[in-house]
């Protein structure tokens, strides 16, 4: 399994539908099935700025979180076929969780690849409440308390979960999974100590890191991070 946030853009399913010179005529809704300021979030606010400097029309995000991304997929998979709704899809929402449980739609016919975005590094930090400096003393703590320590995640099926569950495997720990409508959401609950971990991705840990409210430990790339 590979453990990089792949990022797409999808726009709904055209249906056969032929644009004139005119498109856009109208602004555009990007949908984000995620919180605001999670990684998702932070590369469709980008991609949308520029895509609103390059086609002369506003393009709207929309933030939908929920079930791993699924909630806000399902709402651009029932949108109209015109053009007008393009979905930030990531791992979570069209490869891993169609694989894990049942979806509301069809990840491939239900809509069409537009290009590949981004690959985002995941990072594993802890509560500062934690007495923990690195993976090995994350490894030990976790063993020494079998199902006591509990990690947050952007839901079932999200890379943010499927991080933490191959640790698990490989270093045969007992962690409590607690799932969020994303990441983001579960910060408070990381600073104050209520959940003592998270694999977050890099763009959107890197200012909790930073204000202290997580404690990186461990980097899921193939180098080290210069941030």
């Amino acid at each position: 399994m590979s453990m990089r946030a792949l990022i797409a853009l999808v726009l709904g399913l055209f249906s056969g539908l032929v644009f004139s010179q005119t498109y856009p005529s109208r602004p555009l809704k990007m949908i984000v099935p995620f919180p605001p300021a999670g990684a998702t979030d932070i590369v469709g606010r980008i991609v949308a700025q520029k895509l609103s400097e390059r086609l002369g029309q506003p393009v709207v995000v929309e933030n939908r979180p929920g079930a791993g991304g699924s909630l806000g997929s399902d709402l651009a998979a029932k949108s109209a076929p015109d053009g007008y709704t393009i979905l930030m899809a990531t791992s979570s929402t069209h490869s891993i969780g169609p694989v894990l449980q049942k979806l509301p739609y069809d990840p491939i016919k239900d809509f069409a690849p537009i290009t590949h975005v981004a690959n985002v590094p995941n990072v594993l930090v802890v509560s500062p409440k934690l007495p923990v400096n690195n993976l090995s003393d994350l490894v030990k703590l976790a063993r020494s308390q079998p199902g006591k320590l509990n990690y947050a995640s952007a839901g079932v099926g999200s890379i943010t979960q499927l991080n933490v569950e191959k640790l698990k495997l490989i270093a045969k720990l007992d962690i409590v999974h607690v799932p969020y409508k994303g990441t983001q959401l579960s910060i408070p609950d990381l600073a104050s100590g209520n959940v003592a971990l998270l694999f977050d991705s890099l763009a959107s840990a890197l200012p909790n890191i930073k204000s202290g409210n997580a404690r990186p430990i461990a980097l899921n790339a193939p180098k080290r991070s210069a941030l």
